[in-house]
């Protein structure tokens, strides 16, 4: 007898998991609002779509449930991903493990997808708001302006609440709430931070390369390494983005905090050795301003600021500053003070962290409160760093949901 899987959601995981769910004995619908499937695909890495990473430590994942990840994320599913892709006649331009289609057009990707799925036999439904989803019997309703019809199996591919300009308006946490699912709380992930600081319009604009590190209530958490974008409201880039979900997690219990190197090619040296490059330097640049010291590591702006907080005159040369300014300094370019202020919103995040919780489904994902329903991609309490990790989590989950419901074995 024929199987009817309905999947709710045609972006990433929803597409991945109707490519592997459909078969001569399961007829598999895609339904998505939009007018179009893999909307937020055609966003990702820029527009060129950074969907893989050669580095699959499970650091780079996080979840309320981490123990609970290594059975998810398997070196056989890690393996399927790249298989599939290949077998899609993608070949990739790795740049430092990262993986991005050699076309450098997310188009490429999404594009690929649709075709494998129309290929394979996959039904899409579009501009389909989902009105009602519930179960009737053994029978999985799915309810819609033009009616209701019954499927066998359900699949919630939402996403979550981040970018809802493409669609990802949180709804997959409504519908599993409607089976009795907990959610962890939902909160932007890989997003930008607002912080205090009257020369936030002086720094406004500037890139560096930094270390920046996290605190909370003045304890460190966790310090990442990375070009850093300064603004008018903060800060932001992918060192930034990295440390946001602990940032979302925190506030307003806990006091959050950073404290940047501007010198990060120093970041294994000690104080002493630190202070002993300076002098070198100054000895070297002995008739140059503190600006003329600074210019051949740091941009303009940002020195103009450095020195500002400091409270060094940009005149000065390194030698004649006293032990209390080049105190002021080491502490100012090595260790420098944000105050947060919170997260941008949803709107502005790539992903969130939160979602529908890892220890109410199985290993294949499959829901334990009701049978034969199933959770895939960014809806589930699982998010990753930059750099491909949520794109290979829902490639991953929806391989594993879609063979699972066909019937192979992983």
């Amino acid at each position: 007898m024929l199987r009817k899987v309905a999947i709710i959601g045609a972006g990433a995981a929803g597409l991945m998991c109707g490519i592997h769910a459909v078969s001569k004995h399961t007829e598999v619908v895609l339904f998505d609002k939009n007018s179009v499937a893999g909307k937020k695909l055609l966003a990702t890495g820029n527009g060129r779509c950074n969907y893989w990473n050669s580095d699959q430590d499970f650091s780079h994942y996080h979840s309320s449930e981490e123990d609970l990840l290594p059975s998810i994320i398997t070196k056989d599913l890690q393996e399927e991903v790249l298989k599939f892709f290949d077998s899609l006649g993608v070949v990739p331009n790795i740049k430092n493990g990262y993986y991005y289609p050699y076309s450098n057009q997310a188009s490429s990707i999404r594009d690929l997808l649709v075709m494998e799925a129309r290929k394979r036999g996959v039904l899409f439904s579009f501009d389909t708001e989902i009105l009602d989803l519930y179960k009737e019997q053994k029978k999985f309703v799915v309810v819609d302006s033009q009616g209701k019809e019954y499927f066998d199996d359900l699949v919630i591919a939402t996403g979550s609440k981040a970018s809802p300009k493409t669609g990802s308006t949180g709804d997959g946490y409504s519908f599993a709430e409607k089976f009795h699912h907990r959610i962890f709380p939902v909160k932007p992930a890989l997003v930008q931070l607002k912080t205090d600081g009257k020369f936030l319009q002086e720094w406004s604009g500037v890139r560096a390369s930094c270390c920046v590190s996290l605190y909370e209530d003045g304890e460190f958490v966790k310090m990442e390494e990375g070009e850093i974008q300064l603004t008018d409201y903060g800060v932001s880039g992918i060192c930034i983005f990295n440390l946001s979900r602990y940032v979302s997690l925190g506030i307003p219990s806990k006091k959050e905090s950073l404290k940047i190197s501007f010198l990060p090619f120093l970041k294994d040296k000690t104080k002493e050795e630190i202070f002993s490059w300076l002098d070198q330097r100054g000895e070297k640049l002995k008739d140059s301003s503190m600006v003329e010291f600074l210019e051949g590591c740091l941009p303009y702006k940002l020195i103009s600021v450095l020195l500002d907080c400091a409270h060094i005159s940009k005149r000065a040369t390194w030698k004649q500053l006293s032990s209390l300014e080049k105190e002021r300094f080491y502490s100012t370019v090595f260790s420098f003070p944000l105050n947060i202020l919170g997260t941008k919103d949803f709107s502005h995040a790539q992903v969130c962290c939160g979602g529908v919780l890892l220890s109410e489904v199985s290993s294949k994902l499959e829901s334990r409160l009701v049978p034969h329903l199933y959770f895939v991609g960014e809806v589930l309490d699982v998010d990753g760093d930059c750099g491909g990790y949520n794109l290979g989590f829902s490639w991953m989950s929806g391989i594993l949901v879609g063979k699972t419901i066909r019937g192979d074995q992983l």
